[in-house]
């Protein structure tokens, strides 16, 4: 899949229900080492900021995923960065106070930028 595809897949999964870590998460799923629904699994209580708690962004930690997932440890940092810079925070509370919603163009924004390291 390229760029524009994986980004999305990503959106898609987000509006059918999927929260943010598991949107990033899945729309690399071909790439995992592991299964789908490990995938859904293991990610699913990174949403909304850590189960809810509205922590760090569901966006940055399924970025941190898949850069773990697939070898990119190393590049995770330089993304976090990069979301930082382009929205303006990492912190999902913060995210939704500066106004934020829907979520849905963040998790875009995050799988394109894995696109460009993956």
């Amino acid at each position: 899949m390229n760029k524009e595809e994986r980004i999305e897949r990503a959106k898609a999964l987000h509006k059918q229900g999927c929260n943010c870590c598991q949107s990033v998460v899945m729309a690399y799923a071909d790439l995992l080492p592991i299964d789908a629904q490990n995938a859904m699994n293991v990610s699913a209580p990174f949403g909304r900021g850590l189960s809810g708690c509205r922590e760090v962004c569901g966006c940055v930690s399924g970025m941190a995923m898949v850069c773990g997932l697939t070898g990119h440890t190393a590049d995770t940092r330089t993304l976090i960065e990069k979301f930082r810079a382009e929205e303006g925070d990492i912190v999902c509370g913060r995210l939704l106070q500066m106004g934020k919603r829907p979520c849905n163009e963040m998790v875009g924004d995050a799988a394109g930028m894995l696109a460009e390291i993956l």
